[in-house]
């Protein structure tokens, strides 16, 4: 299925019924990608991406150095599905970080590794700390800081090519009715964000939803926000529809 996508359809796609079983429908909205052989790709966000990677790991490709969530099960694929491409996948999540937290550490962390595709997933801890931790940042503060620290990696990138992947939750542990409309308010922030930098966007908050149909939400979800294997795996297939060999 392809689709031709309007500015409306990208901001409105977190909504849209994307009809699996198996995700067997198009995931993602913009761009699909298709790497090149040496390319570095990179993997940004918080703990769902870090799952406890080895920050000791200095080179891409190593399994304690890609944790083991989503980008290991990314990595193990395609550099199994093209091993003489010369790939390199590099996880630099870290457990708790929210928008500002990755500003802090983006040049060492992103700019200096020089990536051909940066994959960032974050947004929920923007959200979490602000219930729990006494963070103050609102929606336009998330919006704006996302969108700066974007528009800063292409000026410093510009050749870079962008996924960002919607933060979602599933209303199972930690999460009950005290993070709604704002988490929502926020998912859609991140889209337009998404739009507005030209990026491959992937809505996975539907994705969740479709498959919570199929299994309770703490099939896909432990405590709400954090994946289970099942969960890393459905992240997992849909990058993989975006990002192709």
């Amino acid at each position: 299925m392809s689709w031709n996508l309007t500015r409306r359809h990208f901001l409105t796609a977190t909504g849209s019924a994307l009809a699996l079983p198996g995700l067997s429908r198009q995931l993602f909205v913009g761009p699909a990608l298709r790497l090149s052989n040496g390319q570095r790709i990179l993997f940004q966000g918080d703990s769902i991406t870090d799952c406890g990677r080895d920050r000791s790991a200095a080179t891409g490709n190593t399994g304690g150095g890609l944790g083991t969530g989503y980008p290991l099960l990314i990595a193990a694929a395609l550099l199994k599905a093209k091993s003489t491409a010369g790939l390199e996948f590099v996880n630099r999540g870290v457990s708790g970080d929210r928008v500002p937290d990755l500003a802090k550490r983006w040049e060492a962390d992103t700019v200096n590794l020089r990536p051909d595709v940066l994959s960032i997933l974050v947004g929920v801890n923007d959200f979490w700390h602000r219930l729990f931790r006494g963070y103050t940042g609102t929606v336009s503060d998330y919006a704006a800081q996302y969108a700066e620290l974007l528009a800063a990696t292409k000026r410093a990138l510009p050749r870079v090519r962008l996924v960002l992947l919607e933060p979602f939750v599933l209303r199972t542990g930690v999460v009950d009715g005290r993070w709604f409309p704002e988490f929502d308010e926020r998912r859609a922030a991140a889209a337009r964000v998404a739009s507005d930098a030209g990026a491959t966007w992937i809505p996975l908050q539907q994705m969740f939803d479709d498959l919570s149909k199929e299994a309770p939400a703490s099939w896909w979800v432990s405590d709400g926000v954090h994946p289970t294997p099942a969960g890393h795996a459905a992240i997992a297939d849909a990058w993989m529809q975006a990002v192709s060999l």
